[in-house]
């Protein structure tokens, strides 16, 4: 990843923000600009993880960002290094890497990012991303390969299903530490902080992905559960089923209240039951609203992925419906 600057322009980066009681500066903490980013961050990242905060001094969120990411990372002990770029002073970088809203934060490994997310975070999750960078350790020459990292990616899978959280994401970014912007890694950690409820954070962590891995499934079943969460957070709430099932009552063909049925459904976790409203809708009014009955079951399939039986199933539904 380079960063090319205006030609000959200098680039000044302010002078470090953290500092111990008696004036000297932390020396796993820096500032770092157009100039220097280079050897700060990506070099420097192939010893250690370098995590980069992207800040502005006007931002009041990074004000309070700032200080918890620097404690972590002198709580670390060198274990991971602490890079802070003021995006007032240095646009390009900014630019760059399509830093669109601050405070934004990236970990970078072998030259990589590998995690990152936007926005505060309380404390506690600051505390528990820099340690897990801290104690993910870092790639080793000869360590990984398909095998191996086949071998992790089944285990992080495991440990989703269990609902181990915190075992999932540390074996994803495990991966991503060998091999950074896996595309399957990068989808695992995702869904991690997508079942945690993080959605901006899952936003955050898919621009990870390497460029060729853009379009793997698994990138798109992340992305695609996203559009539903998004789709459900406009959706009536579950105690809203019985003014929709009575609509629907008076008239079977109230597309518009199966519709948010569907949406209201999957919202509460009945993804069957929001499939069967949807396929009910499909057969009652096809090209209602621009086929968004059809175009919300190819959603709901990109996120259960290809094989998922209830993917089979529907599939073979509409595609009766469709060709009837």
């Amino acid at each position: 990843m380079a960063l090319i600057g205006p030609g000959g322009r200098p680039v000044t980066s302010q002078p470090a923000q953290n500092a111990a009681a008696d004036g000297a500066a932390n020396p796993h903490i820096k500032d770092s600009g157009l100039e220097t980013f280079a050897a700060d961050v990506l070099e420097a990242s192939r010893t250690v993880p370098v995590i980069v905060d992207f800040w502005a001094p006007w931002c009041g969120p990074c004000k309070q960002l700032g200080p918890a990411l620097e404690a972590a990372v002198v709580a670390a002990g060198g274990a991971v290094k602490l890079v802070k770029v003021n995006i007032d002073e240095n646009p390009e970088i900014a630019q760059q890497l399509r830093i669109q809203s601050i405070p934004t934060v990236y970990a970078f490994s072998n030259g990589q990012p590998i995690d990152g997310f936007q926005g505060n975070l309380p404390d506690a999750q600051v505390k528990q991303f820099v340690a897990g960078l801290a104690g993910g350790g870092h790639a080793q020459e000869g360590h990984g390969g398909p095998e191996h990292t086949a071998e992790i990616l089944a285990m992080a899978d495991q440990a989703m299903a269990a609902g181990d959280l915190a075992t999932a994401a540390q074996a994803f970014g495990h991966v991503l530490q060998d091999e950074p912007g896996h595309p399957q890694a990068v989808a695992g950690l995702a869904r991690c902080y997508l079942a945690g409820g993080d959605a901006e954070r899952a936003k955050a962590t898919l621009q990870l992905v390497r460029p060729d891995g853009a379009s793997d499934e698994a990138i798109r079943a992340v992305e695609a559960e996203l559009k539903l969460r998004e789709a459900a957070a406009a959706a009536p709430a579950p105690g809203g089923y019985g003014e929709l099932e009575a609509k629907l009552a008076a008239d079977g063909n109230d597309h518009q209240a199966r519709f948010d049925l569907a949406l209201a459904a999957d919202a509460a976790g009945e993804r069957d039951r929001a499939i069967a409203e949807l396929l009910e809708l499909v057969k009652r009014g096809r090209k209602w609203n621009e086929d968004a009955g059809r175009k919300q079951l190819v959603t709901l399939f990109e996120a259960m992925g290809p094989t998922d039986p209830r993917t089979v199933e529907a599939r073979r539904k509409l595609s009766s419906i469709l060709f009837s």
